[in-house]
Formats: C-alpha cells, structure tokens, sequence
C-alpha cells in the first residue's frame, strides 16, 4: 500500500500561506494528538520563518495524555509554547489568546509604549482533519468557519477578528507534497488526515491492528471480544454478505471509526 495525496488546492493554499504569513506576527500550529510528530509539515515549517508559535496538540481527549507530557516540553523555548487541549471544549479561546498574546509581547509593549494598542495577527496551520475549525469557532465563540469531520472542508483562508486585539486567519489543511516515508502517510491516513476513498481500506485497516497490537496490546482483542484479525472481527459485529462471506468493507470503515471515536481507547499511535 502506497499513499501519497497532495492535491492542486493544497499547493496553492502553501503558495497564498506565504504571502499571508508577512503580515502575521505569531503561529498557531494545530498537532493531533493521536500522531502529534506526523502531523507536522516540513514544507510549513520552511515558510514560518522566525515567527513565534503555539503549538496546540489538539484532540487531546482521545489521545494518551501520558505521551504526550513526555515530549511536549521540546516545543517550549524563547518563541514557542504548547497547549494540550479538547478544541471542542469551552474556555479553550481565552488561554490560547493569553499565550498568543505572551509570545507577542515584545511587540504589544513596544507599540503600547507609543500610546498605540495594536491587533495581533496569528495564522492557524495544520494538517487536514487536525481540528482547526472547530478551534477558529471555540476562538470566536461562534460558528464562522466551516467545520467537518473530514479532511479538505476548509478551502480558503479566513480571517476572523476574536476580541482582545488578537485576529486569527484559518486556513486549509495541507500535506506534505511527498509523502516518503509510510510510516508517517499511515499515521496520517489513521487519523483522517488523508481521504479514505483514496486508499484501499482493507489494507489500511489491518496496518491500524498491527500497529495498535503492537503500541497498545490486547485493546484489540477487549474491544472485539477475542477478534483479531478483519475476518474474525466481523464474525464477532455479524457483518457478512448474503451467502455467509465476511464483509470486510464495512469491517474496515468501523473499525477506523472506532478509532477515530476513540471506542477503542485512547491512543498516540506512534513511538514516542
């Protein structure tokens, strides 16, 4: 199974985030939780420049918390910070304008000294399907952006204004234009980053039983009663075909939700 998925909106959504990124002051660089290290884009960390950033590992309520506090503090230095959070939950807009706002601060003195209160400028980047909509909405308090769970909902850039002298500009989800290594595009496609109609869900699947059995023993087996394998999982749902044969498209698409939902537990399927 090879993926590799870069359409033409995500090349001209990378070619407009440059220009865009001149006239913001800070970052807000949206991680999943469940494969924070994937989620993040060479080709994004190339156009921010020196920009200061806030790194929310999002998503963090389906996430395992525990690996994530082991290696969140290397996102802390002079320019950045980090934020573990549910964008879904209230109360998130308030702390994240708070550090935005304390990683700008230089620049908000250096203006307020003059008599002049100025607007921070801050852009949300993220892999598709990260939750950076729903984190723009939490933002604004209100529902402006176009949310869905489902990469490429988010086609342009928007800018919203979130009170307290801080703008936000969302923008669409992007990729790598070269997924090389497989081991990350898996991650990816794990976590709805990447279409499921462009990859073979079978295989996808059973890569995801494989990895979880070897990260998280017997979840697998504790949320299917013993089951291990697409075959015998969906003996245990009664998915069949007329005849008796197992069917193992719609074993696959529940058991990629179930993940997704965190049914299965929650997980950071990669080796942190």
């Amino acid at each position: 199974m090879k993926i590799n998925w870069f359409p033409g909106h995500m090349k001209k959504a990378l070619d407009n985030m440059r220009v865009e990124l001149a006239k913001v002051d800070a970052i807000i660089y949206v991680l999943d939780s469940r494969a924070p290290m994937s989620c993040i884009n060479p080709e994004l960390n190339k156009i921010s420049g020196n920009k200061p950033i806030l790194y929310v590992f999002n998503k963090i309520d389906l996430a395992d918390e525990e690996k994530i506090s082991r290696i969140c503090g290397k996102f802390k230095s002079e320019t950045t910070d980090y934020l573990k959070l549910n964008s879904t939950m209230s109360g998130a807009g308030k702390i994240i304008t708070n550090k935005i706002k304390n990683l700008t601060k230089s620049k908000i003195e250096k203006y307020r000294a003059k008599g002049i209160n100025i607007a921070i400028r801050a852009m949300v980047v993220g892999v598709p399907n990260s939750g950076k909509s729903t984190l723009v909405n939490n933002l604004c308090k209100k529902a402006k952006a176009v949310t869905g769970n489902r990469p490429g909902v988010t086609k342009g850039q928007q800018w919203f204004s979130i009170g307290d002298c801080v703008e936000i500009c969302d923008t669409p989800g992007t990729l790598y234009p070269n997924l090389a290594d497989q081991e990350i595009a898996k991650s990816l496609a794990f976590i709805g980053s990447i279409k499921d109609d462009i990859i073979e869900t079978h295989e996808l699947a059973t890569e995801l039983i494989s990895r979880i059995n070897k990260l998280y023993p017997n979840l697998i087996e504790e949320r299917y009663k013993g089951a291990m394998t697409l075959e015998e999982i969906a003996k245990v749902r009664s998915f069949v075909l007329p005849g008796g044969e197992a069917d193992l498209d719609r074993t696959a698409l529940a058991i990629l939700n179930d993940f997704r939902s965190g049914k299965i537990g929650k997980m950071t399927i990669e080796a942190l």
